[in-house]
């Protein structure tokens, strides 16, 4: 059975934060579930804010302390749906996610869901 992987040990980071506001649009809000909240700037589901995403993606994966490597690329549309993307089976210990072609002309990216789901070993 499938679920979050993301739990009270997860540790996340983000290249910048809208106005420098984390109280508002900080990485915490990644992965909080609530609709009202968005970070700014075996499953991968994301929802994008329209206007705000991004063309291409890539999600890398690696084990304690061995360099990425390359999981998968994929392809978001540029809509407010939430995206599920096929990820091939890969254990790992730790998970970047690189956004691409961003669609907004100042390079921003407004992020509502990022979910990796997938099972524990």
């Amino acid at each position: 059975m499938t679920h979050s992987l993301v739990c009270a040990d997860t540790v996340s980071r983000v290249s910048s934060v809208l106005n420098r506001n984390t109280r508002q649009f900080g990485k915490k809000h990644l992965f909080d579930q609530d609709e009202e909240t968005c970070w700014n700037s075996d499953q991968l589901q994301i929802q994008f804010q329209g206007g705000f995403s991004s063309r291409r993606g890539c999600l890398e994966g690696s084990q304690r302390s061995e360099a990425l490597n390359k999981i998968v690329d994929f392809y978001p549309e540029d809509n407010n749906s939430i995206q599920t993307f096929p990820v091939p089976a890969a254990e790992v210990g730790q998970l970047k996610v690189t956004f691409e072609d961003l669609t907004d002309f100042f390079g921003r990216v407004v992020i509502y869901h990022l979910r990796v789901l997938g099972e524990k070993v």
